[in-house]
């Protein structure tokens, strides 16, 4: 159960209704059964997330690492290489999305340079084939961008939003048409044509 008094450490539930907070502009309706699932009001995911916002903007806030480990606990310790670039990945579990994974990326300097939700290692990624198989919640950014390649990454419009540029089939072996897939924290939240504003 999320804390609901700013008196009450913030804690892994807490953390997850906060990722929930940013999702709910596009998927409501799978946004209020992950909240009832947790045991959380509508005003108790509200609150979670205006603590974490005073939390990240405060001026005496700890380092974004620091902070994760505080509140979601001893993370898995994996190290990532990207491009040229070898980094450390820190990983914590979401019950809510039990075959997801909370990733840090840290730099060599120890700044934290990416958070989302990736799959857990070793478990199955979903069979991305079609424009069908894009739904909500069904992917992450990198498993879309390696079902259907080249993609292109797109701004987001606030730093826990991603965005790719697509060609999808929307049936197997149709011909693949331009599109727009948008993430919340790394997790697929719809799909549109390209160049919808």
């Amino acid at each position: 159960m999320p804390a609901n008094s700013s008196a009450t450490p913030f804690g892994p539930a807490d953390f997850q209704l906060v990722l929930l907070r940013r999702m709910a502009d596009h998927n409501p309706g799978l946004v209020e059964d992950a909240r009832r699932e947790l045991g959380a009001s509508d005003a108790e995911m509200r609150e979670a997330n205006r603590r974490w916002q005073a939390m990240v903007r405060s001026p005496r806030s700890r380092s974004a690492a620091s902070r994760y480990r505080s509140i979601l606990g001893t993370p898995q310790t994996i190290r990532r290489t990207i491009g040229d670039l070898e980094c450390e990945a820190l990983l914590w579990p979401v019950p809510l999305w039990p075959d997801l994974r909370f990733e840090v990326l840290l730099a060599p300097t120890g700044a934290v340079w990416n958070e989302w939700l990736i799959r857990a290692p070793g478990a199955p990624g979903p069979a991305l084939r079609t424009l069908a198989d894009l739904t909500p919640w069904s992917c992450t950014v990198d498993e879309a961008a390696r079902a259907f390649p080249p993609a292109r990454p797109l701004e987001g419009s606030a730093p826990t939003r991603w965005g790719l540029a697509l060609s999808v089939p929307e049936r197997e072996g149709g011909e693949p048409r331009p599109c727009v897939a948008e993430f919340t924290w790394g997790l697929l939240q719809r799909v549109g044509p390209a160049g919808r504003s």
